[in-house]
């Protein structure tokens, strides 16, 4: 298992590559990256700023790719989340499993994001030509969340 957090951008075929080489058994890659959105905003003018708290933020996320690689039988997973200024545009996190088969891949993949919305102590605040603020959960999220059998903590996380 592979967890980042960092302010420089990845590459998704180095990471794709080194997760599919830890593994003699892995059959199936999948992968997601997430994007900076200007939401609705001209693309130029708006920029999304992720704050977190070093250390924490890794281990709560360490703890969300264990209970994937367990409740999926994943081989093996990276996850890397960027932090800092990002302009719309801008590669904002990656998640990538391997398994044997692609079901798997494919489920603890989503998995992991659908927690990584709802769950990862990150702080996001938006800025652009409509101003600056702070970005509330999504109920949408949670109710993804949902669906895995496990209720929402974003009360307990202040978002």
């Amino acid at each position: 298992m592979k967890v980042r957090v960092q302010s420089d951008d990845f590459d998704l075929n180095a990471e794709c590559r080194a997760l599919s080489q830890r593994n003699a058994e892995t059959g199936a890659l999948a992968s997601f990256v997430g994007l900076v959105r200007a939401q609705g905003q001209a693309v130029h003018e708006y920029a999304l700023e992720l704050e977190h708290y070093p250390g924490m933020t890794e281990k709560a996320i360490e703890k969300i790719v264990q209970e994937a690689m367990e409740r999926f039988k994943l081989l093996d997973a990276t996850v890397i989340h960027r932090v800092g200024r990002l302009a719309a545009g801008a590669q904002i996190v990656l998640v990538v499993t391997a398994s044997q088969h692609r079901a798997a891949a494919f489920q603890g993949c989503e998995f992991i994001m659908d927690y990584l919305k709802t769950q990862a102590p990150f702080w996001k605040k938006e800025s652009g030509t409509a101003g600056a603020g702070w970005v509330d959960a999504k109920t949408s999220d949670d109710q993804a969340l949902e669906r895995w059998g496990v209720a929402s903590r974003n009360a307990d996380r202040g978002c």
